[in-house]
């Protein structure tokens, strides 16, 4: 009778020791998710941040006296006269 109570505290005491060890590596996977999710946002807002930037860059280039003068200043365009305005019919 007393090995059977031997080999059931044995039993026991694995069972504990298991579930210690498992507790402690969930919490150490836990901390590294953490660690990766808190990573990911801050790269999530640089790129927000990028984004917004760029954005505002690409509103900047694109507004039509922006386009003029610059189709005027480096390209040297300019608006045709009335005598080189020529209209075509289909």
């Amino acid at each position: 009778m007393k090995a059977v109570g031997v080999f059931g505290l044995l039993i026991l005491l694995s069972a504990v020791m298991v579930s210690a060890i498992a507790v402690v590596w969930t919490r150490h996977q836990s901390r590294v998710l953490f660690v990766q999710l808190t990573q990911l946002q801050s790269q999530r807002d640089d790129l927000n941040i990028e984004y917004g930037k760029l954005e505002l860059e690409q509103a900047t280039w694109g507004e039509p006296r922006r386009i003029d003068s610059e189709a005027r200043n480096k390209l040297g365009m300019a608006m045709p006269t009335p005598q080189n305005i020529k209209l075509v019919q289909e």
